[in-house]
């Protein structure tokens, strides 16, 4: 067995009502359960749906190798915070990932470092697993990017509880482009996060997002540790061919 995972997830945003939620659960379920070869030993698969979808995806999801997770939380774990989740609810419901400071929660709802950071503290405190987004907003070259990706993961596990973290590097020009950063930058800024402490956690990831899709772990293979996918994975005969790209590097690193 390879002693490296690659892992892959997908966030459905807001994009699908509660009925397709559903029937692109059952997809996933049926492609993830034909790769049971590899799927979750080597390949760990998350989706995350709505939240008014965690329940019954997870069911419809059943004993297929895909994890559950959330699109967001609250810090607290209760209160009154009308419309929030907290992330003790998240693990009574099964959840097992949790997506952190996404760009788009940093712009449209005004998350600073410091909710992030609380967000983060409060995920681990209940032994969900943060899939932290970092990235920087503007194109610059990839030393300003790692200085920048540097603060944030630092910002956001300040004094956090131990356990693992996911760190999710999504350029803020990449996310919904045509294309994906460029190869080599995205080599060097997911190879600077990996001597992050965020990596140095304890089976702590790096993946890629922004614009990902068929080909690009390919590219990136050694260099990254799986991806974060968009839209490109609303068709689940999309993410299955990522996940056979996934299988094949796994294949690849065990055989002689």
């Amino acid at each position: 067995m390879s002693q490296h995972k690659i892992t892959l997830g997908v966030s459905l945003k807001m994009y699908f009502g509660h009925a397709r939620t559903l029937a692109w659960c059952r997809d996933v379920a049926r492609v993830a359960t034909e790769r049971r070869s590899v799927v979750p030993e080597q390949v760990e698969l998350f989706v995350l749906p709505t939240f008014p979808a965690l329940a019954p995806a997870t069911a419809a999801i059943g004993d297929a190798p895909v994890a559950v997770g959330a699109q967001d939380l609250h810090w607290a774990d209760d209160g009154a915070y009308t419309g929030e989740v907290s992330a003790v609810e998240l693990a009574e419901l099964g959840v097992r990932y949790v997506e952190v400071g996404h760009a788009e929660r940093r712009r449209l709802f005004g998350e600073t470092d410091e909710v992030i950071k609380l967000k983060s503290a409060a995920a681990l405190r209940h032994g969900l697993v943060p899939v932290l987004c970092v990235g920087e907003p503007d194109r610059v070259d990839a030393d300003a990017a790692i200085d920048i990706v540097h603060d944030q993961v630092a910002a956001a596990l300040a004094d956090a509880p131990p356990g693992r973290v996911i760190i999710a590097y999504e350029p803020v020009w990449a996310i919904g482009a045509p294309e994906p950063a460029p190869d080599q930058h995205i080599r060097a800024v997911c190879g600077a996060l990996r001597g992050s402490a965020g990596a140095d956690r304890n089976e702590s990831s790096v993946i890629y997002g922004g614009a990902a899709g068929p080909g690009l772990l390919g590219r990136l293979d050694g260099t990254v540790d799986g991806l974060f996918l968009g839209r490109f994975a609303h068709d689940p005969a999309a993410l299955a061919t990522v996940l056979d790209e996934a299988a094949a590097l796994v294949i690849k690193e065990d055989g002689p």
